[in-house]
């Protein structure tokens, strides 16, 4: 019998849980499931401090955390702690974009598996993929940025999505074939996870999705060489790009949320970047955002998290985030979420606040 992993010690540090983390189409997912059901946007998004014109359009990366203030609100709104691993079953390959493309075009499944191992990362951060033929033939998730609350939802839905992937690409059923370790106790709705796999057990240390091994071999049904050739052109460029920091805009990010003490200037960050204020501006003006936006959205989540993850006060806070004086970074905090620091932490420990 398997044993049940102990409690998760989530990653809390900004570094982890404030970087760039998941494309934003899988929340979308998420949020047409929850329309789908009657909710409207206010309600799928309240508290989230997410936008939805913002969401649906703007592919930059979600944070960790952001993703999670979204699976904890969706969770409580809809009564469905399944709601995950049922969105996840369904997700089209179309949703990862040039990745699926590339899997679709595959000529093999072993082949399209290996690219879901090594291009994984251009569509989310936080679980990667590798296979494993020590005994048969397993897929295996490793979680590199997690948080205990929002395990089954995010690992159901990650884990349901591959194999709703790898069924896609063979065009044949694989339901009663696959047998699926989920890594979190069983619980009360384990009858939900039958739409993924007739066989499941709960309690692991990790994901793991035993496949046919016959299977590696079988034949694609789109296999395409020539759209291949093209599509894993594009995935690599992509990779390259995100080995050397992503977008300037998620190097701005990434520089902004690593600080301890004061920010850097506008004048600092373009010196950095080898290019002058001028080509800054503009460059990030293509990728459709500012230097002050970014860091008015970088303090505004460390504020949050250092409110809702530590003991700090306000003043230390405010003085951490660059504000000499408590009251102007009251004002601010005022202006984002409506309610002073000390409201918004006061309400985070009744339960409303994310």
């Amino acid at each position: 019998m398997a044993t049940v992993p102990p409690s998760l010690q989530p990653d809390v540090s900004p570094q982890g849980w404030l970087q760039p983390a998941v494309h934003p189409v899988y929340a979308r997912l998420l949020c047409v499931e929850m329309r789908r059901r009657g909710f409207s946007e206010e309600q799928i998004l309240a508290g989230t401090r997410l936008d939805w014109q913002a969401l649906h359009v703007d592919n930059r990366f979600l944070s960790f955390e952001q993703l999670r203030r979204l699976l904890l609100h969706l969770m409580a709104l809809g009564d469905c702690p399944w709601l995950g691993v049922e969105v996840g079953s369904q997700a089209q390959v179309s949703m990862h974009g040039v990745l699926g493309q590339a899997v679709s075009a595959s000529s093999t499944v072993g082949q399209a598996l290996a690219l879901v191992q090594k291009f994984m990362p251009l569509r989310q951060r936080m679980v990667s993929m590798h296979i494993d033929t020590a005994d048969g033939v397993c897929l295996v998730g490793e979680e590199h940025l997690m948080a205990a609350e929002v395990r089954e939802m995010m690992v159901g839905f990650l884990g349901s999505a591959l194999l709703r992937l790898v069924e896609t690409v063979t065009g044949a059923p694989l339901r009663e074939e696959l047998q699926v370790e989920w890594p979190f106790p069983e619980p009360p709705w384990a009858a939900r996870y039958q739409q993924v796999a007739a066989h499941n057990s709960f309690g692991h240390r990790q994901l793991r999705a035993r496949i046919p091994p016959s299977l590696l071999n079988a034949r694609t049904l789109a296999a395409d060489a020539d759209a291949l050739r093209i599509a894993l052109r594009e995935c690599e460029r992509q990779l390259k790009q995100q080995q050397q920091g992503g977008s300037l805009t998620q190097r701005v990010q990434r520089r902004l949320t690593d600080c301890e003490g004061r920010f850097p200037t506008l004048e600092d960050v373009a010196h950095e970047q080898n290019m002058s204020v001028r080509t800054l501006i503009r460059r990030l003006h293509d990728e459709g955002t500012t230097f002050q936006q970014l860091l008015d959205d970088v303090r505004e989540e460390l504020a949050c998290w250092l409110l809702l993850q530590t003991s700090l006060s306000v003043e230390v806070i405010a003085d951490r985030l660059g504000y000499g004086d408590p009251s102007n970074f009251s004002r601010t905090f005022r202006r984002w979420l409506g309610m002073t620091p000390r409201e918004f932490r006061a309400a985070s420990r009744d339960g409303k606040a994310g």
